[in-house]
């Protein structure tokens, strides 16, 4: 007796390869943005010890002319990290519409799994009436030979 073949399985294999390249397409933007997070949170920091420079050039009394390139320096990274920040936006973006890709792909494969998964259950359903009614059928014949002896047995 043949297995259960699923006469949509090449679909079904190609469903699974472009939900594993939404998946890869998720786990890039993904990656971009843990890496402007990271670099937002170094432009932090560095923001805040620009600044404690400055409070200690200030009341130090230091040198006005290094103050200010001290403030410059914490402008210019108060700067990148706002494009940083927008540019997070962007990523934002991209990663919900790769979310959303992701999902429609998921759904798209699941739907050809019930397909595949009730096309098996009719077809087990069809073997086991198929059982059945060969049982049956060697029931019959089983029946009728013992008639056919027992009535031969008899003058």
């Amino acid at each position: 007796m043949r297995g259960f073949r699923f006469k949509l399985e090449p679909v079904l294999e190609q469903r699974r390869r472009i939900e594993e390249e939404e998946q890869r397409a998720v786990a890039e933007v993904e990656r971009i943005r843990l890496a402007l997070e990271e670099r937002i949170r170094a432009y932090a920091r560095a923001i805040t010890q620009e600044r404690e420079d400055l409070r200690r050039q200030l009341t130090l009394g230091g040198d006005l002319r290094a103050a200010r390139l001290q403030a410059n320096a914490s402008l210019d990274l108060t700067n990148k990290a706002n494009r940083a920040v927008l540019e997070l936006a962007g990523v934002h973006r991209r990663l919900d519409a790769a979310r959303l890709r992701l999902l429609e792909a998921l759904t798209r494969r699941k739907a050809m799994e019930v397909l595949r998964d009730r096309a098996e259950q009719a077809w087990r359903d069809e073997q086991k009436r198929r059982e059945a009614a060969e049982l049956d059928e060697l029931m019959v014949m089983r029946h009728g030979r013992s008639q056919a002896a027992d009535q031969e047995s008899k003058p």
